[in-house]
């Protein structure tokens, strides 16, 4: 029988070991609250007035995860800053009881351990983790916006050594149980279901005096470095030169991870928690920080799939085609556990979904994040074949052939004749309407749209596309094979380009339009990472394929949704001159293999010859962005979209929109909507009707209204 419990904790005694098992009640995973940071307090009280207590160990009642953190919820409620600086001390002061514990602490890890959770990790005298691929450690803080506010700006670095810990801090990134192990972040690995017997063991001999860890991670060139003031200031200046070319400025949150980690190192631990308790109580309230954390809470509802009761299961996705696509949805479907069955023209060209899937695999193997054996059981999942036959028992077929509505009518035939009634027919076309292509099913009901965006196996985003004619249980039958590939999944409405091809076509041909009247490349590019984007649009040109970037301007140019617009066919003119892109080595820049050598001068001869017009930052990114927003809400007040929050969604995870903008619509709350219904107004004027704010802006513009009522921005 447990000795006390509340909502968050349960202790119980095992010969003298005190065990805590993290357990809040009626929660998926353990996060940490002011209440759990109480029940923290509460449990550490009984531990210190029982005689019996010679050590102690935290392990978690939940199924793949240790701590997951800080409750968003609860700090998302905070007004003011003195109320988080408060609330971050009193972390503080319980972090600081658990490392001057009289006695031995373990921490048994088993599943995430992020944020806060690797913080309480931290606290303890031992760490020993499964070496399970569910778990992974992470102080992620970084990238909302934040700074790890439970002593890990502090603890970290004295325990992994200044670089090691710095690349952690400034990335946010997962590190994996024998990564951990080398870093020194953890002190030994165990399997899953010996971590309770290990770590109580480990506890037994901590108190014993017969366990002293090992925390000999760091090379003796690194120890040199980093004993000597002068040689830190150099790791802080190079660390701070990294972060500004990255971020561009535009994040506040390194530069505040950076000012932490060197106060403390410098001046002594207390200075640098005070320093950790000033900065995230600030950075809470930035607009970066609100913008970054409203799309983990976008991306956390749209993970609920509304048509889950009616979905079907799926065992088995078929993939028509084992190009880059194919060959990337394969690779995600096998990831989560699907069997996946490849079909091309032949035998060898399907095969290559799974040479793809090896190379893929190939760095995680490395890494030791999957082993060599769970590499092979997954590329076994994925069959070849040439023939439709070998489709027939699959739940659901993603179609992803060339944008040719004809060749996608004849495999959508083809595919049908082997289906069995209740399996679904996807398409993965980027821009040719899905009740198009279903004029040739028998059963449109089952056929929806799902794009995915390249590189399949990075990019997070699925656009799940309904027409009229889609059937509840065929969406969601989409939804959930979404949801096993790891995607974010948002719904929209049918059309030519859905949402994000839409969006992203009139900002792609206002790219073109500005060459046409002499912008400069770099210019342009340069323009659009300063606003935020990770790449400018003529890079991103080639990176796609001007070839493909033409014929999905082809495409949409059939649909009214170019209608009256000024359309540029500078990329089909390019294409035809063999200029293609990155994957030829010729496009907008110049490439040897992947890497760019500059500006390919010789494009300018299709856009009016060498001679070039200079073209302000500002005056780019408004006519870029401004015309992306427009569209945005375009698509909303048409019914593209169903809310804001899957617009910017979309325009992040799949374009690329500046996250610390929150999307398209975050970006029209904060800076109000009479602002930029006034810009647009003024390029309008300049530039011509393209720009003209659409009528939902004008109504929010008139009457004060938020896309997001009730959020501050």
């Amino acid at each position: 029988m447990p000795e006390s419990s509340n909502d968050f904790l349960t202790l119980t005694y095992d010969d003298g070991v005190a065990v805590v098992r993290l357990d809040r009640r009626g929660a998926a995973v353990n996060t940490l609250s002011p209440e759990a940071l109480g029940a923290f307090s509460d449990v550490l009280d009984a531990i210190e007035q029982a005689a019996q207590a010679r050590a102690l160990v935290f392990i978690s009642g939940k199924p793949d995860t240790f701590i997951a953190g800080a409750d968003l919820e609860a700090l998302r409620s905070m007004q003011t800053p003195a109320e988080v600086q408060a609330l971050v001390e009193r972390g503080h002061a319980l972090i600081r009881r658990l490392r001057t514990l009289p006695m031995p602490s373990v921490a048994a890890i088993h599943g995430a351990a992020m944020g806060g959770g690797l913080e309480v990790a931290l606290a303890c005298s031992y760490r020993i983790a499964t070496d399970h691929k569910a778990t992974k450690l992470a102080l992620p803080e970084v990238q909302l916006g934040l700074l790890p506010a439970g002593g890990g700006t502090q603890h970290l670095p004295r325990l992994i050594g200044l670089q090691s810990a710095l690349d952690l801090l400034l990335t946010g990134k997962n590190v994996y149980p024998r990564t951990a192990r080398r870093l020194g972040l953890v002190d030994a690995l165990t399997y899953h279901h010996g971590l309770l017997d290990a770590a109580v063991q480990a506890a037994r001999q901590l108190a014993d005096g017969t366990l002293t860890p090992r925390r000999d991670a760091q090379g003796l060139g690194e120890k040199i470095v980093e004993s000597n003031p002068l040689s830190r200031r150099v790791v802080y200046q190079q660390a701070e030169a990294r972060v500004r070319k990255k971020t561009r400025g535009h994040y506040p949150a390194p530069f505040k991870i950076l000012g932490c980690v060197k106060t403390g190192m410098e001046r002594g631990l207390e200075a640098g928690l005070e320093a950790e308790a000033e900065g995230f109580a600030e950075l809470v309230f930035t607009p970066e920080s609100r913008a970054l954390v409203s799309l983990f809470f976008a991306q956390r509802a749209a993970g609920r799939n509304p048509w889950k009761e009616a979905a079907r299961p799926v065992d088995t996705v078929g993939v028509l085609g084992a190009g880059l696509m194919g060959s990337g949805i394969a690779e995600v479907s096998a990831g989560g556990g699907l069997d996946v069955v490849v079909k091309d023209r032949d035998l060898a060209l399907a095969a290559g979904a799974r040479r793809h899937l090896w190379e893929a695999t190939k760095k995680k193997v490395r890494k030791r994040i999957l082993s060599p054996f769970e590499r092979d059981r997954l590329v076994e999942r994925v069959v070849p074949t040439a023939s439709y036959g070998a489709l027939a028992t699959a739940g659901l077929v993603v179609e992803a052939v060339p944008e040719d509505l004809a060749l996608k009518h004849q495999v959508l035939r083809d595919t049908e004749a082997v289906l069995p009634d209740g399996a679904v027919f996807a398409s993965n076309t980027s821009s040719i309407p899905i009740a198009d292509i279903a004029e040739a099913a028998a059963r449109p009901e089952a056929v929806v749209g799902m794009h995915y965006f390249s590189p399949v196996g990075q990019m997070p985003l699925l656009e799940l596309i309904r027409t009229e004619a889609t059937a509840d249980w065929a969406l969601g039958t989409a939804f959930e094979v979404g949801r096993r590939q790891g995607k974010t999944v948002i719904v929209v409405g049918d059309g030519p380009g859905f949402y994000t091809t839409r969006i992203l076509g009139v900002y792609m041909n206002e790219a073109l339009l500005l060459l046409e009247e002499g912008a400069r490349i770099e210019t342009v590019d340069e323009a659009m990472l300063d606003f935020g984007f990770p790449m400018g649009p003529y890079a991103l040109f080639d990176l796609v394929g001007i070839g493909t970037a033409a014929k999905i301007t082809e495409v949409l140019a059939r649909y009214p949704v170019l209608e009256g617009r000024r359309v540029s066919r500078s990329a089909e003119k390019l294409a035809d001159a063999g200029y293609l892109g990155q994957s030829t080595g010729k496009g907008f820049y110049r490439y040897d293999g992947t890497e760019r050598q500059g500006v390919n001068e010789s494009v300018y001869a299709f856009f009016g010859g060498p001679a070039r017009t200079e073209f302000t930052d500002e005056a780019v990114q408004q006519r870029l962005a401004l015309l992306m927003v427009n569209e945005a809400i375009a698509c909303l007040e048409e019914g593209l979209l169903e809310n804001p929050r899957d617009g910017d969604l979309g325009a992040v995870f799949g374009l690329g929109f500046p996250p610390f903008r929150g999307g398209p619509f975050r970006y029209v709350d904060h800076e109000t909507a009479p602002a930029v219904a006034a810009r647009l107004s003024r390029l309008q004027l300049q530039h011509g009707d393209r720009f003209a704010p659409n009528g939902l802006l004008r109504e929010k513009a008139r009457t004060g209204a938020r896309f997001y009522e009730g959020e501050q921005t």
